[in-house]
Parts: C-alpha cells; sequence; structure tokens
C-alpha cells in the first residue's frame, strides 16, 4: 500500500512543481492543467485485486508536461506501481513525442529513461507506444491500444490490449527476452455525464514465450482472467 501511495504522490508532486515554475505555453498568460483519464477498478475475487490509471497533463497546446501513476493491489499488498513524468511536444494534430522517466515502486525499485508516442491511429485507435531504457541497462517496449464504439450515445464498449516486450532476460522479475505479456479486455462503460462513467472490464492477461516458460518452472500460472468494476472520470 505505501509504494502505491509513493507512486501516486511522486506524480502529484512533480505536476505541483511544473505548475509553480512553468510560463504559460500556447493560452495566453495561463497553463491548463487536465486529467485526461482516471480510472480506479476492484475484481471481487478470492485475493481481491485493486487497479488504478491515472493519466493527464499539464500546459498549453504545442507542449506540455504529462503524468502518469498506475499499479495493482493484491491481498493488500501492492505488487505492481509505477510513475511516469514526460515532456511532450505535439507533432501533428493528433500526435505528440514525449521524452521523460518512469519510477516503478514495485515490484523493485527501478528507474527508466522513457520516450513515447501518444495520439490516435488510423480509424481512431487510440495508441500508445514507449520505449523504456532501466539504470541497470534493461531495455524493453509497451504498446497499447483501445478504440471506444458507441452501442448509445451514454453506453460505450472499449477493447483494448497491451503488450510488453523485453530486449534481454531479466531474471529478478521472472521475465525473458522477446515478447513477454499480452493484454486483452473489453470495457463497458456508462457516461452518466462525459466526465462520470462506471464500467464492467474484462481483462485476459497471458505470459508469453520465455516469460511463460519462467513462470511454469516456478509453479506460477501463465494466463489469468478477470472482471472487474470500476470508475473512469475526468477533470
Amino acid at each position: 500500500m505505501r509504494s502505491a501511495l509513493l507512486a501516486i504522490a511522486w506524480v502529484s508532486v512533480g505536476a505541483a512543481a511544473y505548475a509553480q515554475g512553468e510560463p504559460a505555453m500556447d493560452h495566453g498568460d495561463r497553463v491548463i492543467f487536465n486529467f485526461i483519464r482516471t480510472e480506479i477498478d476492484y475484481t471481487p475475487q478470492e485475493d481481491g485485486l485493486f487497479t488504478w490509471d491515472i493519466t493527464g497533463w499539464i500546459g498549453g497546446d504545442s507542449e506540455r508536461v504529462w503524468i502518469r501513476s498506475e499499479g495493482e493491489i493484491e491481498d493488500g499488498h501492492t505488487s505492481a506501481a509505477e510513475g511516469q513524468i514526460f515532456y511532450g511536444w505535439n507533432v501533428d494534430p493528433f500526435w505528440d513525442v514525449l521524452v521523460g522517466v518512469r519510477q516503478d515502486f514495485e515490484p523493485r525499485s527501478t528507474t527508466y529513461f522513457a520516450a513515447s508516442l501518444v495520439g490516435l491511429a488510423k480509424y481512431d485507435f487510440e495508441t500508445e507506444a514507449s520505449l523504456y531504457l532501466s539504470h541497470r541497462g534493461d531495455a524493453s517496449a509497451r504498446l497499447e491500444q483501445g478504440f471506444d464504439f458507441l452501442l448509445t450515445q451514454r453506453l460505450i464498449a472499449q477493447p483494448h490490449g497491451q503488450l510488453d516486450l523485453f530486449a534481454q532476460d531479466v531474471p529478478e522479475l521472472g521475465i525473458g527476452a522477446g515478447f513477454a505479456q499480452l493484454e486483452l479486455g473489453l470495457q463497458l462503460r456508462y457516461e452518466i455525464t462525459r466526465k462520470f462513467a462506471p464500467y464492467i472490464d474484462a481483462v485476459w492477461e497471458r505470459k508469453l514465450g520465455e516469460t511463460s516458460s519462467i513462470a511454469r518452472q516456478a509453479g506460477e500460472d501463465t494466463e489469468q482472467a478477470t472482471v472487474r468494476v470500476g470508475v473512469r472520470s475526468w477533470f
């Protein structure tokens, strides 16, 4: 739990420091602060799984500081927690290039140089492609995509996925080189207002390749399916 609070606080402190110390960019004499998305959900399974994903930015139209925190708490213990801070440039009406730092608090403390491309791909696929290089020299990549399909004006289905890739083995984390993990999900949310939407999310996770082999040798499951209930909000 302490690591979860650290991850969120780490992002919040960076946001506050930037807001106090930076000039405005493209909104006259104002710096705009915007939480793009906040997702908090819970899986009512035997161990109980609580996850969060908070993304936002501070700045103007062409340059912004992006902040993010995500992680999960299982059975009362933080199993994953990270915070990210990026400086971003709008390079196209639908795309931003981000460069910054990612700090993992769990499962082990690790600092990464990070670079991301964020935006809308063809057919309105929300896309985030990221590269990471840790202070230990480990290189990895992460690809995330999602798509909103309007069933009604308020009811929205969102298929989403994430793929993790590692350039080398990371034995301390039980990760092998190559494609390491795939996550696929389908979220169904109802927008009570444009800024508040409860949802239910069916998520399937699968370890891949050498990472899957390492998990089997350790007696761990290589795949997991969960159904999560939560809230998405914008500020």
